[in-house]
């Protein structure tokens, strides 16, 4: 079964995957070189120092700075950056979380949540690294509850200043990178409080080390200490001692106070206020999502290669070992996974260009913003948890090879490890999309006590789920195609897919809001009951929103493909991530009255076939990921060469089995 017979040409399909900011994956694939990759075996101290200079030599034209105002030296770009980062994260995860700091989250919020005077005096420095900066929002205490953090700032107008504290242990700022070592200026996130009263979550910029690298007055900074992953980056902790802050250090574009203390904001709701402020900042949640996947393709490029060219075991009367990409066991672990890995691919460039489209405008569309946040954490849960498994799985596929450093998979899982829960838990996450679907974003969606208050309508529900943003029509006339009994349609056709999908959607949510108003009536004193009596429910729907929503993106892809054959290449993939999906769930669609039980065996009969139909097509699968092998930097790869001309001597040597003896 080896070889690429019938092959389509990787190119094509990198075509369709590289999607619109083709030219910025180019760039970066041209611009970073061997002497960029990460390094096995390093220590904490060697990863911090080489990443730390690193980070300096990144060309400019790469992208890695396109989401900043071309008057500074950006191209007003945020989907350029967000695509560059991605593509930093499978040259080394450290680099990209260190890029991502300080451009994307602390630069981003000077960007976001400053106003011009801040841009002018801080942004150049910024972009050429001169002043490398910390995003200190987490707290020990408070993750992701971010709306109460503990940290506090205080105006006093007789000095004209904001006077910073942490007023216990568990309000220190944890886990922030760039902190440990570099740092000179933190992005600070704090409780505002001037005449007696609080206003929220609001941002300043702080100095938290002088010049020569020692810590300001008042502020104290430990290392993190060891963690399982992510060496090169030197997250530290950060706790204030009544600091003193200037009064134009706070970010102040949605809350301004005055000399004499008084507070304006043209929001005047606190909560709408906060999440807006907090939705300035959603790149940081798309890029997370997409560099887990980018490490996914890494991952999947080293596990398929080495199962093309590793034999193990005969078949009965031949002296010739197998392939391990030609055991049926083996396919289920890659291909599904390649399947996945594809339809996120698509999900994250729709993501992407939303953002891009959100964030370029002069005005932000409130609803299209809320759409944009609850996309970004679905996905970036989805994604990062996909990583988790698929580069595991990848690790098991390689065997005692695989657990080797200088065949990058150790590395690639510790490193993106806290993917899960960096830039938001992913459960939490998950509880942010079902909000959103359930109470049609509103601005109360940020508290668990809004629950209780919502006055939940089925209409509403179901016109938001049917909302959608790619190949509209396309997806519309799929759907009314599919026949009105099940048993009536191919196990393959699109539209049962999406109809699937949807109806599993729409089901779990309506029986969550039947619940939801259950609780209501039996707990209306009692919120917080009301809503974590649904939890698991709510998180179900969340999962299938986000699920639905991916398939479609994998729909709207193939329609970008200009090639006939990567077009059928590509809907063979999606065949195989809808029917993984629906076989991955198929007790809920037995119980549900989806699937009868010949159904539910004929899903899993077409997979296999599937698989052996797409197994010709795994090294062109994971060939248009195009990820560079000096990128790779894998030992075993390395050695592919010599391991494919010892197999062909030996086929050569061997006479070959007539079919059936």
């Amino acid at each position: 079964m080896n070889g690429q017979q019938n092959a389509v040409d990787p190119v094509r399909l990198q075509q369709v995957l590289d999607g619109r900011w083709a030219h910025v994956r180019q760039a970066v694939r041209d611009g970073l070189g061997a002497d960029f990759v990460t390094i096995p075996g390093e220590t904490g101290d060697e990863a911090r120092t080489r990443v730390s200079a690193l980070i300096r030599k990144i060309p400019t034209g790469v992208g890695v700075v396109d989401a900043f105002p071309a008057e500074y030296g950006g191209s007003g770009d945020p989907g350029g950056s967000v695509v560059a980062a991605e593509m930093l994260a499978q040259v080394d995860l450290s680099l990209m979380v260190k890029a991502g700091v300080h451009w994307g989250l602390f630069g981003g919020a000077v960007v976001a949540l400053g106003t011009k005077r801040h841009h002018d005096e801080f942004l150049r420095d910024i972009i050429s690294v001169e002043l490398p900066g910390c995003f200190a929002m987490t707290e020990t205490g408070h993750g992701s509850d971010v709306q109460q953090l503990r940290t506090t700032c205080t105006y006093d107008p007789a000095s004209g200043s904001f006077d910073l504290h942490t007023p216990h242990q568990a309000a220190r700022k944890d886990y922030i990178g760039n902190a440990a070592r570099d740092g000179r200026m933190a992005v600070v996130f704090a409780q505002l409080i001037t005449g007696g009263k609080r206003y929220g979550v609001h941002a300043w910029l702080v100095p938290i080390r002088d010049e020569h690298g020692r810590p300001m007055p008042g502020v104290t900074i430990e290392d993190a200490g060891a963690k399982a992953g992510l060496l090169g980056v030197d997250n530290g902790r950060i706790s204030f001692d009544h600091v003193t802050v200037p009064r134009d250090m706070l970010l102040d574009r949605y809350g301004q106070v005055a000399e004499d203390g008084a507070y304006t904001s043209s929001i005047e709701n606190d909560t709408r206020r906060f999440f807006t402020m907090l939705g300035t900042l959603v790149r940081g949640r798309v890029t997370v999502g997409g560099s887990a996947l980018a490490a996914t393709k890494s991952a999947l490029t080293i596990a398929v290669r080495y199962g093309d060219a590793r034999r193990q075991f005969t078949r009965p009367g031949d002296d010739r070992e197998v392939l391990l990409n030609d055991y049926l066991a083996h396919q289920r672990k890659l291909l599904p996974a390649l399947a996945y890995t594809y339809a996120y691919t698509f999900a994250q460039e729709e993501l992407v260009a939303t953002l891009a489209d959100v964030q370029s405008g002069a005005e932000v569309e409130e609803h299209r913003q809320r759409e944009l946040e609850s996309r970004a954490a679905g996905l970036k849960a989805m994604q990062t948890w996909h990583a988790t498994r698929t580069i595991q799985m990848c690790r098991e596929a390689c065997g005692g090879a695989g657990y080797l450093a200088e065949n990058r998979l150790p590395g690639l899982k510790a490193d993106t490890d806290v993917f899960t829960t960096f830039e938001g838990d992913n459960t939490v996450l998950l509880q942010l999309v079902a909000k959103g679907l359930l109470t049609g974003y509103r601005d109360a969606f940020g508290s668990l006590d809004g629950w209780g208050r919502a006055t939940f309508v089925a209409e509403q529900v179901r016109e938001m789920v049917l909302e959608r943003t790619a190949a509209r029509s396309v997806i519309q006339r799929l759907v009314s195609a599919v026949p009105g009994r099940d048993e009536d349609v191919a196990v393959t056709d699109r539209g049962w897919h999406l109809e699937m999908f949807e109806f599993r959607e729409k089901h779990l949510l309506e029986g969550a809001i039947r619940r939801l108003r259950g609780g209501a009536t039996a707990k209306k004193d009692r919120p917080f009951d009301i809503f974590n009596d649904v939890q698991d429910h709510v998180l179900q729907a969340a999962t299938a929103h986000i699920e639905r929503v991916t398939l479609e993106a994998f729909v709207a892809g193939i329609e970008r493909a200009a090639d006939p054959a990567a077009a059928a290449l590509l809907s063979r993939v999606c065949d195989l991530y809808a029917l993984s999906v629906i076989e991955g769930d198929k007790g809920w669609f037995l119980e549900h009255g989806r699937l009868t039980p010949a159904r539910s065996k004929a899903v899993t009969g077409v997979v296999n076939d599937l698989l052996r139909e797409l197994r010709p097509q795994m090294r062109t699968l994971v060939d248009a990921f195009a990820v560079p092998d000096t990128w790779l930097n894998a030992a075993i790869l390395r050695e592919e060469p010599a391991r494919q001309d010892a197999t062909a001597a030996e086929d050569a040597a061997v006479p070959s089995v007539p079919a059936g003896a």
